[in-house]
């Protein structure tokens, strides 16, 4: 007898967590094993509040939609930042709402914290000999997920803040006039958007000037020197900054006091906003800090080709990987060659990525703390390229409508 399905998205969004979300429950949908594929609105907390979805009605045999989903950003079935208590009460409610849906197969989208609520759940239902596979499928626009080459989310991220960083130095370089421009790119203990930034050089285009990453301290004065350094030889300095730059004392420059989430993790606020004040206070040139902000992970009209191809693949393989019995992994992919590119699919225990951080390789870092080396250009090419065929009605791209997720504590009705 086919068993259920339930899957939901969790954590930050992403131009291609929804082609995640495509390629699992397309897969699925083909099963017989499968019955009917739920979403949870709003992550794990929709499942507790038996806020749920049928999205064999909304998409089963209907491939256009099904694409329109695969090619929208952000989360089609909403998001949360829930992390499980860890108790018995907790458990059990989580397990009764599934066993209610006959779920034999659970699947989560998310990053570092998303996968300890796979790594929990997993181990709760084998320990207790319940047999619902628990699945996860990753996604940051960090690059900081342990265990898998890149995550995606990020190729399109970096697309966008190289892009970006172009535009800024083609605005910039028609003036006449001394000026910083500060960019701020997300990250808060992984450098790897800052990085990123790099590929907006080409020809005699050497913007970003400057790039700082979290992986090593940060000198309030090397950086001032750094830019005088260069606006001796340039009109227009731009340099490109993470949000989690930290001092020697490994305290972050933008900290809010001891301000955490419920994660723990501290709370930041305006590194490129406060350098703005540095260099207008020391230097006293034209300054703007400029921070893309969601932008950069919800930007659906520049996503990267690879990104939406790589997400699609992860989500089958993770559906794979359950109806082979595998419960606590992520499905994962392993980079074979840079020329030409090739990855290779499979699965890795949950418990390499659950509250974990990979960061950007020091050597990959120049010498002067102020760039990055030629290995991570080479990284970060293909990650890149291919440009997305994104349906577009009255001029404007025809992303999936997500008006549900408006409609608070809306039950299912079968």
């Amino acid at each position: 007898m086919a068993k259920n399905m339930i899957i939901g998205q969790s954590g930050g969004p992403t131009a291609v967590i929804n082609s995640s979300l495509a390629g699992a429950i397309d897969y699925a949908f083909k099963q017989d094993e499968i019955g009917t594929v739920y979403g949870m609105i709003n992550g794990i907390e929709g499942l507790l509040e038996g806020n749920l979805l049928n999205l064999n009605d909304k998409f089963e045999n209907k491939p256009y939609e099904l694409n329109r989903m695969k090619l929208t950003p952000a989360m089609y079935l909403g998001s949360c930042r829930y992390k499980l208590k860890g108790d018995e009460e907790e458990y059990k409610k989580i397990i009764d709402a599934l066993e209610e849906k006959n779920i034999g197969y659970f699947f989560y989208i998310g990053g570092n914290d998303s996968m300890d609520t796979v790594s929990q759940l997993s181990k709760y239902t084998k320990k207790n000999g319940i047999d619902i596979k628990v699945v996860g499928i990753p996604k940051t626009i960090d690059n900081d997920l342990a265990g898998i080459d890149h995550s995606p989310g990020f190729g399109s991220a970096a697309k966008y803040i190289a892009s970006a960083v172009r535009a800024v130095a083609y605005d910039t370089s028609i003036y006449n006039v001394k000026s910083v421009h500060i960019i701020e790119a997300m990250g808060r203990n992984a450098g790897w958007l800052a990085a990123s930034s790099v590929l907006a050089r080409h020809g005699d285009t050497i913007a970003p000037h400057l790039i700082y990453l979290p992986e090593i301290p940060f000198s309030v004065d090397k950086f001032i020197s750094d830019v005088e350094k260069k606006l001796e030889e340039y009109n227009s300095v731009i340099a490109v900054v993470s949000e989690g730059l930290k001092d020697e004392n490994g305290n972050y420059i933008c900290a809010q006091g001891n301000t955490t989430d419920k994660f723990g993790h501290v709370m930041l606020s305006g590194t490129g906003a406060y350098l703005k004040t540095v260099v207008e206070e020391r230097i006293g040139c034209k300054v703007r800090a400029l921070e893309p902000s969601v932008l950069q992970r919800s930007a659906g009209h520049i996503t990267s080709l690879t990104d939406i191809d790589e997400a699609y693949n992860l989500g089958i393989i993770a559906v794979k990987a359950a109806l082979n019995g595998e419960s606590g992994v992520f499905s994962t992919l392993k980079r074979t060659s840079n020329l030409p590119y090739c990855v290779e699919y499979g699965t890795e225990d949950v418990d390499v990525v659950a509250n974990q951080e990979k960061t950007v390789p020091v050597e990959w870092i120049s010498k002067d703390g102020n760039d990055v080396t030629q290995e991570m250009i080479d990284y970060l090419n293909p990650l890149i390229k291919g440009i997305a065929q994104t349906p577009y009605r009255n001029g404007m791209p025809d992303y999936i409508d997500i008006s549900h997720l408006d409609i608070k504590k809306q039950k299912y009705k079968e």
